[in-house]
Formats: C-alpha cells, sequence, structure tokens
C-alpha cells in the first residue's frame, strides 16, 4: 500500500481499512528504517526551528492499548527537546470547564517553529463525550440542563467548530496531522491480558479499560463519522493498521516526513549580507582572543 491508501477522503467505514499489514519485514528491520526516519525528521525539525514561520500539531487518537504512549516515544525520539511537546488530555479540570471545550486545546498549541503532539485531543469531545454524554453537562453550556438536550444537532455543531478550529489554525501557519491507531479488538484482547499478566504493566490496566471495550461498536460508529465529517485537504486523517506496533510508528514517521516535503520554503534563513562579509574578520576575532 501506498501512504496515500491511508489518507481519508469522503465517507469513512473503518472495516476497509487493514489493521495488519502483510509485509517481509521482520521487526529489526521494521526497526532500522524508523531509525533513519526520525533523523530526518529530527534534522528537518531543526530546520523548522530555524525559519520560525511554521507549527506543526500531531493529534494521536486510537482505542485502548493501540499504542500511542509508545509511538510517540518512539517517533519523536530525535528531536531536539526545545522543538516539540506532547500533551496527554485527561479530564478537564475545574478551570478548564469554566471555558469552551476548544480553550485548552487552543493553549496547548504550538509556537512557530515547533510541534505539539496531542496524545488524545479535542476529538475526544465528540467521541468520549458522545459515547457517555453524561460528561457535556459537566461544562455547563446554556440550555444544555438534561440529556435531552444533547441533540444531533449538538454533535454537528460541535463538529463544525472543531472543523473551524483546524483551519484556523491552518491559514495561521500551523501544518495538522491526525492519525488514528487502528487496532483488531482480538489485538487489544491481547494487550490487556498482556497488561494483567505481566506484573511490570499492571499498573495500565484499568477496570475502565473492559467496560470501553464493552463499547467498542460504539466508539467505531462516532469515531467514522468524526473523521469522515474532519478529514479535509489541510488537516487530513490517516487511518494507520497499528496491529503492530513497529510497523505503525514507522508509517507515522514516513507520513510526516514525506508531506512536510512538500513544504519546500521551509529553509534554514541565509546571514544578511553585511554579516556574511564579515565572517573572516569574526573567525580571525575568534583565534585571537
Amino acid at each position: 500500500m501506498e501512504l496515500l491508501d491511508f489518507k481519508v477522503e469522503g465517507q469513512l467505514k473503518l472495516d476497509d481499512f487493514p489493521t495488519q499489514l502483510d509485509h517481509k519485514f521482520s521487526n529489526k528491520s521494521l526497526k532500522k528504517q524508523l531509525r533513519k526516519e526520525r533523523r530526518e525528521l529530527g534534522k528537518m525539525q531543526n530546520t523548522l526551528y530555524a525559519h520560525g514561520k511554521y507549527s506543526v500539531l500531531v493529534c494521536i487518537q486510537g482505542m485502548d492499548t493501540s499504542g500511542k504512549d509508545s509511538l510517540i516515544r518512539e517517533v519523536f525520539k530525535d528531536f531536539n527537546v526545545r522543538g516539540v511537546i506532547s500533551y496527554s488530555f485527561k479530564k478537564p479540570s475545574e478551570r478548564e470547564l469554566n471555558h469552551d471545550f476548544l480553550w485548552r486545546h487552543y493553549r496547548a498549541l504550538p509556537a512557530r517553529g515547533k510541534y505539539a503532539v496531542f496524545n488524545r485531543s479535542h476529538y475526544e469531545n465528540v467521541l468520549i463525550s458522545r459515547v457517555k454524554p453524561e460528561i457535556v453537562l459537566n461544562e455547563r453550556i446554556p440550555h444544555i440542563n438534561s440529556l435531552k438536550d444533547i441533540t444531533p444537532e449538538f454533535w454537528n455543531k460541535r463538529l463544525e467548530q472543531i472543523n473551524n478550529f483546524e483551519k484556523t489554525i491552518h491559514e495561521n501557519g500551523c501544518i495538522v496531522f491526525k492519525f488514528f491507531l487502528h487496532i483488531s479488538k482480538g489485538e487489544q484482547k491481547r494487550r490487556i491480558l498482556r497488561r494483567l499478566n505481566k506484573p511490570s504493566k499492571n499498573w495500565k490496566f484499568s477496570p475502565e479499560d473492559l467496560k470501553d471495550r464493552e463499547l467498542w461498536d460504539d466508539y467505531t460508529k462516532y469515531y467514522e463519522q468524526a473523521i469522515s465529517e474532519t478529514s479535509k485537504e489541510h488537516a487530513p486523517w490517516y487511518i494507520i493498521p497499528s496491529d503492530s506496533k513497529h510497523h505503525a510508528r514507522l508509517l507515522v514517521a514516513r507520513t510526516i516526513k514525506e508531506r512536510m516535503e512538500t513544504y519546500t520554503d521551509i529553509q534554514n534563513p541565509s546571514l544578511p549580507e553585511a554579516l556574511q562579509d564579515q565572517i573572516s574578520y569574526y573567525k580571525q576575532q575568534l583565534k585571537d582572543s
């Protein structure tokens, strides 16, 4: 498959996308390829920082155990720490609930020259909040007083607000990537059992994991709608087969690199001509000091 095969265009059915690709590569080979890709990404990030006009937002979504944390760790390992920051959005704080649902995401957007990685993102507000709509009541929105006030129109409006948010930041120089880590229900079961069977992984387990697993079909339905409605040319979604964590990491790294390569105007700035003419003088100053 070509990388463009993972890009969502039109209405999404997750069943049309594989969770595992047939390929000839061993895990060792995939790790080696990833090391090469992330070194290139690290160099590109340094140029982005020096250029100072664009920023990059990477949103990572997926079912529980889909590998979000480890993917972020491995893909961005060779970035300069001053140029990337990762946010994991948990339950909103009281302060955050005193603002609209996008406020805390606006505050976490990357400055020019930097990357921000959202481990879960503003899409939780049309995913987990939709599966469990009682969460919306905590937002204290005018005219939303009970669950019956949370209509399909409410969710359509919220998706429209997300589209407007992403269009605005794109038009102001933020390059947006959105990845859904697509695992099978069988692979999720295997990973949860591993957490239970391996003492060093027990801390990752929560009974909520099993409750959410029972809602698999609901989450799938709402992911399909949210992704279908918000995959735009300026802010595309990519469905990444993730039953193999090693392959998923490589595909995400390669997708970011190949799209960033299309921004040919991102270049290291040149010294002003007056300073370039004095380089020999400055070198001599240092030799004499």
